[in-house]
Order: C-alpha cells, then sequence, then structure tokens
C-alpha cells in the first residue's frame, strides 16, 4: 500500500462514517428540510407575492428561494456537526475517533466536508423542488458555489465549536435557539435589508449570516445589497477565524480527552 494511501486512510474513513450518519436517515436529516423551506415558500409567496417586488422587478417568490436555500444549507451544516459530536461524547464513543493516528487538521476538515455534503443535498433538495412552482435565474454560477461552500464550511466549524463545548443536549439547542435562529432569520432571508429603517440596516451589516445569504443570492439576480466582493471578504475572514479557533480546540482536546 502507498505511503499516501495509508497516511489518509483515517480521514477518509472518518468522512464515510459522517456521510454515512445522516445518509442512513436521509428522510430525516435531508427530507424534513426541504420540507420545512418548502412550506416557508409556499406560505410567504401566498401572504406576499402580488404585494412585494425586490430588486425592481424580481417577484417576491423568487426572491425567496436562495434565501430559503442558503438558510438550509446553513442550518444543516451546523446540526451536522455540533450533533455529531455531542452524540459522540454522550455515549463514549469519541474515544474510538481519538484513538487512530488522524491529526486534528484531518478530524476538522472530515467533519466540515461531511457537513458541507449534507448542506448541498438539502440545499439542492430545495432549488429542485422550488423550481416546480418557479423561475430561477442564475447569473454568476460560480459566486452561488463559493458562498455555499463557505457558508457551509463556516457553520460546520460553528457546530464543532459547540458540540465540542456542550456536554448535554440543552447547551447545544442553546446555540441553536439562541444564535443560529436569530441570525438566520435576521440575515435577510426573506426581505431585502434596503426595505428597513436606517438603524436596523446599520445592525444588519454586524451579522456575518447578511453576507453569505446576500453574496448567495447575488449568484442567482446579478443584484445584492452589498458588493459581493465585499460579502466575500467577510465570509472568508469569518472562516478563517472559526476554523483557527475550531483547531485550536482539537489541537488541545478541549473537552475531548479525559
Amino acid at each position: 500500500m502507498k505511503p499516501e494511501t495509508v497516511r489518509f486512510a483515517g480521514f477518509r474513513t472518518l468522512l464515510y462514517k459522517e456521510v454515512l450518519r445522516f445518509w442512513k436517515v436521509s428522510f430525516q436529516t435531508v427530507g424534513a428540510p426541504v420540507l420545512t423551506a418548502v412550506l416557508y415558500l409556499l406560505i410567504f409567496s401566498h401572504v406576499l407575492d402580488r404585494h412585494v417586488t425586490v430588486y425592481g422587478d424580481v417577484p417576491y417568490t423568487v426572491f425567496l428561494v436562495p434565501g430559503l436555500v442558503m438558510m438550509s444549507v446553513l442550518q444543516n451544516a451546523f446540526a451536522n456537526t455540533s450533533s455529531s459530536l455531542i452524540q459522540s461524547k454522550i455515549t463514549g464513543n469519541i474515544v474510538f475517533m481519538l484513538l487512530p493516528p488522524i491529526s486534528y487538521r484531518e478530524f476538522f476538515a472530515a467533519y466540515v466536508l461531511a457537513a458541507i455534503v449534507r448542506g448541498a443535498f438539502v440545499g439542492t433538495g430545495v432549488i429542485l423542488v422550488s423550481l416546480l412552482m418557479v423561475s430561477l435565474p442564475v447569473v454568476a454560477p460560480a459566486w452561488i458555489i463559493v458562498f455555499a461552500l463557505l457558508g457551509g464550511a463556516i457553520l460546520a466549524s460553528f457546530g464543532m465549536i459547540a458540540g465540542i463545548w456542550a456536554d448535554k443536549f440543552d447547551q447545544l439547542s442553546a446555540f441553536q435557539n439562541f444564535l443560529i435562529m436569530p441570525l438566520t432569520m435576521l440575515s435577510g432571508v426573506f426581505y431585502s435589508i434596503h426595505s428597513l429603517p436606517p438603524v436596523w440596516q446599520t445592525v444588519s451589516h454586524l451579522n456575518p449570516f447578511f453576507y453569505m445569504i446576500d453574496g448567495f443570492r447575488y449568484g442567482f439576480f446579478g443584484q445584492s445589497d452589498v458588493s459581493p466582493w465585499v460579502s466575500l471578504g467577510v465570509v472568508s475572514a469569518c472562516f478563517v477565524v472559526l476554523a483557527i479557533l475550531t483547531l485550536s480546540m482539537l489541537a488541545r482536546g478541549y473537552k475531548l480527552r479525559a
């Protein structure tokens, strides 16, 4: 066996394990989030489609789809890493992932990539179902891919931090209910921030989730509330900070090694 093959065997195995973990229950981990996003789309489009247009001539239902897609990607990327780590810690099988000769960088990469895969499956599902109801333009596919990958990586990293720090599911739920959900809902998923009063526009610019969703939406319409390059800079900086923090926790074995 080649040395390179042996070197990355642990990474590949852990990645396979994490992908298989959510795929075995895909009806719950992929199907349910797609259904939730579609219900949002049906309800909000029914109520507001005839009354709201965005970016001049974009129907509200069409505007809503990219935001719901990105929201689904972010929430599921966070859920994948955080739930996996907290379950492994509570059941005690985390030790079997720490014993093999796998570096903390490979550990981080495997968890993040698996979370991105789950987010991509859910996001693709939302898009495919939405296409049955609306015609969705695609102006700059590269921006769509970049922000989907970076957004998924950021929330996967944040999910690892939450999963490492939390000692029980109640603590993990606090991250979801008091951080992830409010930041997502107030990030422009359901509206353009230009429709807000100036003070709330300023507050929205402090929310990193806004830049993820606004940059992602630019890939579809070629229009956004801020420049996609600004969004890319903010999102990239957030990923670097969270990745460094997560890698530091893994390197020290924080709350992972007895």
